[in-house]
This record gives structure tokens, sequence and C-alpha cells, in this order.
């Protein structure tokens, strides 16, 4: 057993020796590739998705070092019919590049230093090979594969991190991806691996629109292919674990659900969800210094339209992104979209593919995409979030003038977002100037009732002792024609079925004079 090849199946035991939620589908997806044109397979997701797992899970199950047929048993990948066929069956080179990272972050040379250290501990494994001046990792695997017959699998776990921590220096860049160009460009005779595996953040970086590894298969945020549900908790995994462990499912939707990965609409962050069900409580889990310090840079780049983008999302809109710009290289951000589509690949930012936006997946990120906001130079936007806890206590008051004062200031900072001129508009600029609301309530718009709409109702979670706020809107008519439209049509009558404590909010404007008007009253049945 060596420290990088056939390193044997004991963490993946530690794994499922605890509470393991069976992720083994990924297997029969890589045994389809095994020893064809799509054998390489890169799968990128953010920080604490389960990428770790999963390879040490691929580990296990094709190491020959080992048994690891009791660690499958009752698990989906043994249902299958390629299961039996390459369970430990490969000489396994797994690496961990944030141990390289980790160790050697000034040494210049981490490549040969890495090379090296693996190429020593291969012929560990295969003393009587034949070693000549010059050798590199990749003339030692061709000469063990073409005198034993047998190919390797090759698993990199977090293959960027050399890219993105050191990725400034084009010395360290360059050597990096010369070496995997080395071991993964060949063909025929020459390809020593039955397959490979690569995990990370960031795709593989594009070289004047082209991959410098093409051969790959790529399976991203953005791009998830058939891996779509692969890494991550689906809906029903944590439906169940919720009732496992007597924990709320909606307050678990709230705070990690919200990414769409393909056609898996519901997925969960899975570090999270185990750390909530831990500790029994929920609260933010996820983020990472590194992360967080990365999303303060880039939030903060003068890139036209960024701001209102931000904060339409922070108010639960989706906004248009193109992906395809980025050269998947954090060092190299040019524009609005590239901002957007790193923080989709770090997780701060969910992806709809089918509609080609983003949006704030869950509570957990959207608290920390605030602290980053607090933490930057951006004081438009840090006003912006005071401004709307501000609007939310004055409301809560029953203060009518500050109401509307608010409202008129969120409205003239806004007017760049969209065009201010019926009641559709009015509700988006109040969507934006709610946007504290967020924490403590679930806004809906266009409410249904039962006899109409109501523009916007906002019910506030369990655990807020607030009361629910009915809110109709009006374009050039007055608030208390919009306060007695929600006694016509009895608006509170259905809310009342969550909360007995109910504010009804009439908000107009005034086209000539460019003013809000607001009424408050306390709703009693």
């Amino acid at each position: 057993m060596g420290t990088y090849i056939n390193r044997g199946n004991s963490e993946f035991s530690d794994i499922v020796a605890h509470e393991y939620v069976d992720k083994t589908s990924l297997i029969p997806l890589i045994n389809a590739t095994l020893n064809s044109e799509s054998r390489y397979s890169c799968v990128t997701r953010c920080r604490r998705f389960g990428k770790s797992m999963a390879a040490k899970m691929l580990c296990a199950y094709y190491d020959k070092s080992c048994d690891s047929r009791e660690l499958f048993r009752g698990l989906k990948a043994e249902k299958d019919p390629s299961f039996e066929t390459h369970l430990n069956k490969y000489h396994v080179i797994c690496v961990d590049m944030t141990d390289f990272t980790t160790r050697f972050r000034n040494e210049r040379e981490i490549v040969k230093i890495m090379q090296q250290e693996i190429m020593d501990d291969v012929l560990k494994i295969f003393p009587d090979t034949e070693v000549k001046d010059r050798d590199d990792l990749m003339s030692i695997l061709y000469r063990i594969c073409e005198s034993s017959g047998e190919r390797f699998v090759m698993i990199i776990d977090e293959w960027d991190a050399i890219l993105r921590e050191m990725g400034s220096d084009d010395y360290i860049t360059t050597s990096y991806v010369d070496l995997l160009r080395r071991l993964f460009k060949g063909s025929g005779s020459n390809i020593v691996f039955a397959c490979a595996y690569l995990t990370g953040i960031l795709p593989i970086k594009k070289y004047n629109t082209e991959s410098a590894l093409n051969n790959f298969r790529e399976y991203s945020m953005v791009n998830p292919g058939r891996m779509a549900s692969a890494l991550g908790f689906t809906h029903d995994e944590v439906a169940e674990l919720c009732r496992k462990y007597d924990m709320d499912i909606s307050e678990m939707e709230r705070w990690y659900d919200g990414y769409r990965i393909g056609d898996s609409s519901h997925i969960y962050n899975p570090y999270s969800v185990m750390r909530a069900i831990d500790d029994n409580k929920f609260r933010s889990y996820w983020t990472t210094t590194g992360a967080y310090d990365s999303v303060i840079t880039y939030i903060q780049m003068n890139y036209e339209g960024l701001k209102d983008d931000i904060i339409r999302m922070l108010a639960g809109e989706r906004v248009y992104v193109d992906t395809t710009e980025f050269l998947n290289d954090m060092h190299i951000v040019r524009s609005k979209n590239d901002v957007l589509t790193v923080l989709i690949h770090l997780g701060y930012l969910a992806y709809d593919e089918d509609t080609q936006e983003c949006f704030i997946p869950n509570k957990e990120v959207a608290d920390e995409m605030n602290k980053a906001i607090k933490a930057t130079s951006w004081e438009p936007l840090v006003k912006t979030i005071q401004n709307s806890k501000n609007l939310l206590d004055a409301t809560i008051m029953g203060n009518e003038q500050a109401v509307a004062s608010a409202i008129d200031v969120a409205h003239d900072e806004n007017t760049s977002i969209l065009a201010y001129n019926d009641e559709n508009s009015l509700a988006c600029v109040l969507t934006v100037a709610y946007i504290w609301a967020r924490n403590e309530y679930v806004i809906h718009r266009e409410y249904a009732t039962g006899k109409g709409y109501a523009d916007l109702v906002m019910i506030p979670r369990r655990n807020v002792s607030k009361p629910a706020l009915v809110i109709e809107l009006k374009f050039n008519h007055s608030a208390d024609t919009a306060i007695d439209q929600i006694r016509q049509k009895n608006y509170p009558a259905q809310i009342a079925e969550y909360t007995g404590d109910i504010l009804l909010v009439g908000i107009s404007y005034d086209k000539e004079t460019k003013q809000h008007a607001c009424r408050i009253e306390r709703y009693r049945k």
C-alpha cells in the first residue's frame, strides 16, 4: 500500500462507517467510460459538495490492493451489471493536490517535486521497472503498462488547486499544464490509463477559446451533464435524513436547497446539511476564508450593471448571465459575466441552464453574500441593505411617512434596473426595497387569495414573531384605494391561516408629483 498508488479502502471505510448518503451511483457512470474515448472526466463543483468523498469512493472501488466488496454491500452501485466487472481490478494512483499546495506553497518547483514523489511511490510497487535518465512519470507508467499489459486508474482530487492558489506564476502553471498534457494527451498504444477522474472547483482553463486538455469530458456547475445528481444531496435524500433525525425539512430547504444543477432542480449542499443534523441547528456552515475573500474582490469590480444585478438577486430575482466568456481562470476576470460565472463555480450563485439565469440559492449563501458586501467598500449597496432594514421596521411600526420616503429613495436608487410606469414595475422596486425582509419573511409576488391576487404578501417565518404584511400597489391611484381593494377582496382571510397578526399596507405612486404615499392599517377578523 502506497502514499499515492494503491492506497487501499480505509478512507472510504471511515466514511461509510458513519452516516453515509449513498452516492455510489457515480460508479456505473465512470465504469461506462473505461477504456473508451470518454475515459477522461473532470467533475467540478463548489467547495464542500462531496468531491473528495466521491474520489475516495472511486479509489476504494477500483483499487486492486484491497477487497472492497463488503463496503459496497447493499449500496446502489452493487446492483449495476458493471459492478463485478471492475471491482478492485486496477492499480489506482490517487493524488490530492491540496496536499502539495499546502506543503510546497512557496516552492516554484512544486510540479517537479510532486512528479518525483509519485514516481518514487510507483516504483516501490513495481521495483523491477527499468529507470532511465530523464525519465518522467509518464515514461515510468508507460513502461509498466507495456510490460504488464495493465492500465492504471488516475484520480486527482482538487486538480485546479495549483492554478487557483499559484496561478499568478506562469512558470508553475505552465509546468503543471504540461504535466497533465503529457499524462493524458496520448493515443493508441501510448494510453496508460483505463480512466482518469479529476475533481475541482474550476473547469479546465481555456487557451484562445480551446481547452488545454480538450480530450476531457467536463461536468461543471454550469454544464453538469449526466453527473447532475452524482454530487450534492437530492431532495429525496435530504427528506429521508430529516425524517430520521427529526429535522424540519422546510427549514433545511430554506437554508441549504436551491442549487439547480442540470435536470436536478433541488440540490443541497451536503456538508451544511450534515453539520446542521450533527449540531441540531440551522446556520451557515459552508463558506471558507479563501472563497469569502474572493467574493469580496469580485463584487467590488466596477463593471457596468454588476451592482444592479447583485441587488436584484439579493431581492430574490434572477439575472441573465453569459457563462461562455469565462476562461476558467480566477486570475482573469474581464467582465460582469465573468464575475457572475466565477460566483456560480464558487457556489455563491446557482445557475439555471434552461433560462441561462443565475440567482442566490438559499439563506446560507444570502447571509454570506450580505456579510461580504458589508466587508467591501461598496458603500451604495451597503446603504441599500441598511435602508431596507429601516423600511421594514417603519412598516411594522405603522410609520406611513417613513415608509413612503424610504420607497422614494429605493425608486431613485433603482431606476436603472427597470422602467417605472405601471404597478408591476412598482412591485419590482418594492421587492428590492424589502431585501432585508427576506431574513424574516417568506415573500410572495402575485399571491393567490381566492378572490384575486395580492401584489405582495410577506408571511413571517416560523421562528419570527412579527405580523404578516399584505401589500397592494397602485399606480396613479391613491393609497386609500389600495387599502379598499384589500378589504373588498378580503385578501387577509387566507393569510390568517398562517398568522393572526396582519398589517394591510397600501402604497401608491403619483406619476405627476413622482412621490409615493402609504396607508397602513391593522387587520382585525
